[in-house]
């Protein structure tokens, strides 16, 4: 399903009110507004200088709100060429956007690569985004490569198809949710 041009605005902190182009790209479909005040919300007294990974970044909502909001990097993985020079730009036109950077390429193959080799931007990551195109099925192969980036004690954030929320599996703890109907908003922390 496509979805149709328009902008989504970064809600909170220091880049409150920018606006993010969201182009008519297949699989592309922002979180919308309240799901993300209610994740940052629940986020907030973890984000003061976390290092953020946002997996299929798109219009860069999450990432870009979570450095807004004070973590201290953001790492954008975005496929798709012309979303990914979009996102560069917008970060490169943000004060203190240095702290953005923005890696075009497939997500999948990027965490396969032996842990940090091919993940810029500090390794292992606080917290993680992860928000697929849903027609796609990356669920299985995302969670499983995902944690040999990640903090023993990181914070996931999962959004999937109302009908068939994704599930960490053992070593994850949800810690809230949130049920939209179309979409399941929840956040976990990983536990030793």
């Amino acid at each position: 399903m496509k979805t149709a041009p328009g902008k989504v605005r970064i809600i909170g902190g220091q880049w409150r009110g920018t606006r993010l182009d969201v182009p008519d790209v297949r699989g592309l479909r922002p979180t919308s507004d309240r799901a993300r005040e209610t994740l940052f919300n629940w986020l907030q007294p973890v984000l003061p200088g976390a290092r953020v990974l946002d997996l299929f970044a798109g219009t860069g909502a999450l990432g870009l709100e979570a450095v807004s909001r004070g973590a201290r990097s953001a790492l954008l993985v975005e496929r798709d060429p012309a979303l990914a020079a979009a996102l560069a730009a917008t970060a490169a036109r943000l004060p203190g956007g240095e702290a953005v950077e923005v890696r075009r390429g497939d997500a999948l193959q990027l965490l396969a690569g032996p842990a940090g080799s091919t993940l810029p931007g500090s390794p292992p990551f606080d917290i993680a985004f992860v928000d697929p195109p849903f027609a796609d099925a990356l669920w299985p192969a995302v969670l499983a490569a995902l944690p040999a980036v990640l903090q023993a004690d990181a914070w996931l954030y999962l959004e999937s198809p109302a009908e068939r929320p994704a599930v960490p599996g053992p070593g994850w703890q949800l810690h809230r949710e949130l049920r939209a109907r179309e979409s399941h908003n929840a956040l976990y922390r990983r536990i030793g």
